[in-house]
């Protein structure tokens, strides 16, 4: 078998294994917004795909894109990073659903929009890495979040400069939440230091 068919055959296994671990952390983080906000809060099943690097400012509309990243540092046996990073738009209609307001009534993010955008990526980070923990045995925690407001081209440079070391591809979850008749959606990716997801997998294989 030729290196890019093992490393298909690979990708393939690992999106398999990702796909349940994100199926469990982005349910347990609905029912965590559900309590949050008081309110029943659904989710459509999570999009997982691996992604190049390179390719994420296409995919959020430009380098140049205003954007909003809520940043956490991966911490333990599999380190990496997480952000979840949304078009500006995307950011208000979030904040909208989280804080039960009108997206026409919000014109910027202050404080309290920032606080909630900043508990929705922890919390969903949380529970996605808990997931991870349970189902690999592995012990794995996020730091506190960072919310940047910028374009999209300096929120990956900040990453960059603050990874110790990253592989090409990153790993994009896509996911929609539903309350009432207003809806978000979120694109929440996990960038992981080289080894990581070869770690994740061989646990995943043998549990």
């Amino acid at each position: 078998m030729s290196s890019d068919s093992k490393m298909k055959e690979f990708n393939q296994e690992l999106l398999a294994s990702l796909q349940v671990i994100a199926n469990q952390g982005i349910r347990n983080a609905a029912r965590g917004f559900s309590k949050l906000i008081g309110q029943g809060l659904m989710v459509t099943d999570p999009i997982v795909r691996l992604v190049p690097f390179n390719e994420i400012p296409n995919m959020l509309g430009g380098p140049e894109e205003e954007a909003v990243g809520v940043y956490l540092k991966v911490e333990g046996d599999i380190p990496g990073q997480m952000i979840l990073i949304l078009p500006h738009p995307k950011a208000i209609d979030l904040v909208a659903l989280l804080l039960e307001t009108p997206a026409d009534s919000i014109q910027s993010l202050g404080a309290l929009e920032r606080s909630a955008l900043g508990e929705m990526g922890n919390m969903t980070g949380t529970f996605f890495l808990n997931s991870v923990a349970e189902i690999t045995g592995l012990s794995v925690r996020p730091s506190p979040p960072a919310v940047i407001v910028d374009m999209v081209g300096a929120i990956l440079d900040i990453i960059v400069a603050t990874s110790g070391g990253m592989g090409p591809n990153v790993l994009m979850f896509q996911a929609t939440f539903v309350y009432g008749d207003k809806q978000a959606e979120t694109d929440f990716w996990v960038i992981p230091d080289p080894a990581t997801l070869e770690i994740i997998a061989q646990k995943v294989a043998n549990s």
